[in-house]
């Protein structure tokens, strides 16, 4: 897969299968509190967290949020002025924080495991930054087993609610102003029916602790609240996501819970386009297709492991950052994957350490989407999906249960950066009378109820003529 070589140290190259599982973190573990969570970088100043650790190993595999920029010219060295380091967080993790953190990244390495175990052929990529936003906002509804039981999914299990609340919320808040480099940008939605009044608490918590809005739909009218709630997702995306809710619309349908994030940032060094030549991707089956690489001498974090190379790609300030991982000749990317998930990925955040190194990475451009649930089932969040949920401090006068958590995402690589976008709805509903429409050929008949008798019985199949007043 690679050499060693003197001059220019290991060699690393993302042609082959290998990079088709690649993960959105921020590198480095740092600090004392942050390195408990997901591991020590080398170098770094007890109680003093280094930024790249902490940012995408919340944002775990993804790379979110806002971003009005024209082109990724516009952020990092490419636009003009080099852009100031991010060394390390602005103030100490708190206890909440750091648990949040390490919840977020274990959760969102064993989505992504789920999900490829499904289809091992296919590329995925998942934002389980915006996965955790929208359950996390849909977990300050729930109550009981429901609520234990996604919090044990989401990582959050020993944490109260008002301690999970203040978590994200001092998070989001640390993100968003951590790099001036980097356009980051996050929004949260709830959109319940019209008919419907939002729990004060519930509102309360959407709106302070995830910056989010609340607002009334009538979803009788289908075309335009999923126009509505499509056009909010688009603007909050760059235009990026379009179409997360489609028609027609669930059945019993009381509420969606919604997240949307952009991420747009150049790299701190960018590929040169001079040397991107055209090279065969290896594909899992041994045949190759050919694929544009960029390539990179630099210094640059590594780590060599028996199953795997890693290489961390810095954007911007270094606040936030790319990891990508290969594995060796001979091994399997589900192994590493599963490796990774089962804990293995604080090991390779400790082992990361500055190195020459020549990189290899293909430009490419990847979109998205899926339906999250059966890989939420594996992970024990079962009984939300069920009549039996617990959500009774969400909507008044309701108690729903989740139908779908549905997700899309985009993402695009070149030389002069990266752009990724994804979003993330959680519908829920609740047991619905049942709908007799008769615009379709029907049968009808006239009975006398307690004898039984029929007097006239018929079925309409032409259009029926309405009758003269």
């Amino acid at each position: 897969m690679g050499i060693m070589s003197r001059v220019l140290g290991p060699v690393w190259s993302a042609g082959r299968e290998g990079f088709g599982g690649r993960w959105k973190r921020t590198g480095r573990a740092p600090g004392t509190a942050l390195g408990t969570a997901l591991g020590r970088g080398p170098g770094t100043t007890p109680g003093r967290a280094r930024a790249p650790g902490l940012l995408l190993a919340f944002a775990a595999a993804l790379l979110p949020v806002l971003g009005a920029c024209e082109s990724l010219s516009d952020l990092g060295p490419a636009g003009g002025d080099e852009p100031v380091p991010v060394d390390e967080l602005p103030r100490e993790l708190s206890e909440e924080e750091v648990e949040v953190v390490r919840g977020s990244a274990d959760f969102g390495l064993q989505l992504l495991e789920r999900l490829a175990e499904r289809a091992p052929e296919e590329t995925h990529f998942v934002s389980p930054f915006s996965a955790s936003m929208a359950l996390g906002m849909t977990l300050m509804g729930a109550g009981g087993t429901t609520f234990n039981a996604m919090a044990s999914t989401l990582g959050l299990s020993g944490l109260s609610e008002e301690e999970i609340g203040q978590a994200y919320r001092a998070l989001l808040e640390l993100l968003e102003e951590l790099d001036p480099a980097v356009s980051l940008q996050v929004a949260n939605a709830v959109w319940h029916g019209a008919e419907f009044t939002a729990d004060p608490d519930f509102r309360a918590r959407v709106e302070e602790e995830f910056g989010g809005t609340v607002e009334g739909l009538d979803f009788s009218d289908e075309e335009e609240a999923a126009r509505r709630i499509n056009d909010w997702v688009a603007d909050a995306t760059e235009g990026r996501i379009e179409e997360l809710v489609t028609l027609p619309l669930p059945p019993g349908l009381v509420a969606y819970l919604t997240n949307a994030v952009h991420f747009q940032a150049g790299w701190t060094e960018p590929f040169d386009p001079e040397e991107t030549r055209e090279a065969p991707f290896h594909l899992p089956d041994g045949s190759r297709v050919p694929v544009r690489l960029m390539a990179r001498t630099g210094e640059m974090p590594v780590a060599v492991e028996p199953s795997y190379k890693a290489v961390e790609l810095p954007y911007g300030g270094g606040a936030f950052s790319m990891t990508v991982v290969v594995p060796r000749e001979g091994e399997e990317l589900r192994d590493v994957l599963s490796d990774l998930a089962g804990g293995g990925w604080s090991h390779l955040v400790e082992s990361l350490e500055e190195g020459r190194v020549r990189v290899y990475l293909p430009r490419f451009q990847v979109e998205w989407d899926g339906v999250l649930n059966e890989a939420l089932e594996d992970l024990g969040m079962g009984e939300a999906f069920t009549p039996a949920a617990d959500f009774g401090r969400m909507l008044q006068g309701a108690n729903p249960w989740i139908d779908e958590v549905k997700q899309k995402t985009f993402l695009r690589v070149d030389e002069e950066g990266t752009e990724a976008a994804g979003a993330t709805s959680v519908a829920m509903i609740q047991s619905m009378p049942p709908t007799v429409r008769a615009d379709r050929p029907f049968l009808l008949a006239l009975r006398e109820r307690h004898s039984g008798t029929l007097l006239f019985a018929g079925v309409v199949v032409e259009a029926p003529e309405d009758p003269e007043d």
